[in-house]
């Protein structure tokens, strides 16, 4: 009998173009069919068959603290009770700002946009607007949402895909785009000394989290604080995945590193749609209506989900122990998975950030694109199936993370080992 998760697949496909609404869940890397999830309580997901799933993606990891939390839900429907948006300004959205701000030092002020891709957009052109100055340097692999600049060697969906850039993005506008090497901090002291008058600023995720995870070495981010403010470029961080998931202040607290702009999503909207940008006053004050850098949006600080996103991150405002708590279990699961692939002496690395982990079907280290797309693919996907059979719903891609939330449990994480122990063993005994 054919799975409703299949059925509502062979219907998708002939109206939603590859049958999902994001490259990332398609399931067609790994020869799969992707799984409808119906519904999702703390970390666990069910399909629409009804399997039951402990989850590792937290929708791309928005879910820092489980699925349906009952505060989050409770602010959510109070707010929908209100009315779902009103086009006008909010109290909601002043509370948001002035949150954002308190736990980010660096960001003095902030506007609230609809997604990260719309956060990274604006954030570049209030470089821009800010500097006078048109070129951008970007990383290999680093992933900066699907606006036409940023689609360079983009990492995650892209790297699964096979393909480097994308179809309908003219050439002139990626021309002012120049790349980087992640981690190489002399190419980017070569781009500064080519381009010093041009550079506008350099945008980096400061930990890669979509070529797998690749953290940055010891001293890279200081590094590029330090030729930015000797250049008078603007350093972006873009946080989307790692604002306040690596620590209340996100990875600037983390790494101990100030950028002069930072760009936010998925945990600022508790898994309402939602994205931001901020940063130095003196830089979001080019931004329209005060100064001459236009941008706008219809149903940003769309007060739905600052009442999801003012949940959750007021609870992680006030609850620092979470931040200890993931790192412990950071630390237990990919911990003990780097243990693992010694024991068995597998060929693999394991990269980890507090809560963000990955596991590289390749012989390490992986610092960088580059060494990313080393990965043994298809060993990644025998893995993968094995896995989902298990019960253990992991990206279906070698080039994304694995996210933990305070919904996880010692117990789960135990039972995510032994899973793969088993499965390793059983691949070792076939060599």
């Amino acid at each position: 009998m054919m799975m409703r998760s299949e059925q509502l697949f062979d219907k998708a496909v002939t109206l939603i173009p590859g049958g999902v609404n994001s490259p990332v869940r398609a399931f067609g890397s790994v020869g799969m069919t992707p799984r409808f999830i119906a519904s999702a309580k703390g970390a666990y997901l069910t399909d629409a068959d009804g399997n039951s799933y402990l989850d590792y993606i937290g929708s791309w990891g928005p879910m820092i603290l489980g699925h349906a939390v009952p505060m989050v839900l409770e602010k959510v429907e109070e707010a929908c009770r209100k009315g779902l948006s009103f086009g006008a300004a909010t109290e909601a959205e002043v509370d948001m700002a002035d949150l954002i701000c308190s736990m980010v030092p660096s960001v003095e002020m902030v506007r609230m946009v609809n997604s990260g891709t719309e956060a990274v957009m604006s954030a570049v052109r209030a470089a821009r607007g800010f500097t006078g100055r048109d070129k951008i340097v970007k990383f290999e692999g680093c992933y900066h949402g699907h606006s036409d600049g940023m689609l360079v060697k983009a990492g995650s969906g892209v790297m699964t895909a096979g393909v480097p850039d994308s179809a309908g993005v003219p050439a002139g506008c990626t021309k002012d785009t120049l790349l980087a090497v992640y981690n190489d901090i002399s190419g980017i002291e070569l781009l500064f000394e080519e381009y010093h008058k041009d550079i506008a600023a350099v945008i980096v995720e400061p930990v890669g989290a979509n070529m797998g995870v690749v953290p940055p070495k010891e001293g890279f981010l200081q590094q590029l604080r330090e030729l930015c403010t000797e250049y008078g470029s603007v350093l972006i961080f873009d946080e989307v995945i790692t604002g306040f998931r690596l620590a209340r202040g996100g990875a600037q607290e983390y790494f101990g590193v100030k950028a002069d702009l930072a760009t936010y999503g998925k945990i600022i909207g508790g898994g309402m749609p939602v994205g931001a940008y901020g940063g130095k006053r003196e830089i979001m004050e080019v931004v329209a209506p005060v100064g001459s850098v236009y941008q706008a949006g219809t149903l940003s600080g769309n007060p739905v989900a600052m009442a999801a996103g003012l949940a959750q991150l007021t609870y992680l405002n006030e609850h620092p122990e979470v931040y200890t708590d993931l790192e412990k279990k950071g630390e237990m699961l990919y911990g003990s998975m780097q243990s693992m692939c010694e024991e068995l002496s597998l060929p693999y690395t394991i990269n980890a950030a507090g809560s963000l982990g990955c596991l590289f079907f390749t012989n390490g280290p992986v610092n960088d694109y580059t060494d990313a797309k080393r990965s043994d693919t298809d060993a990644f996907c025998s893995y993968f199936r094995y896995m989902l059979e298990q019960g253990i719903y992991l990206a279906p891609s070698q080039f994304e993370a694995m996210f933990l939330s305070a919904a996880h449990t010692e117990e789960d994480i135990r039972r995510t080992l032994d899973i793969m122990h088993r499965y390793f063993e059983k691949k070792k005994e076939n060599y």
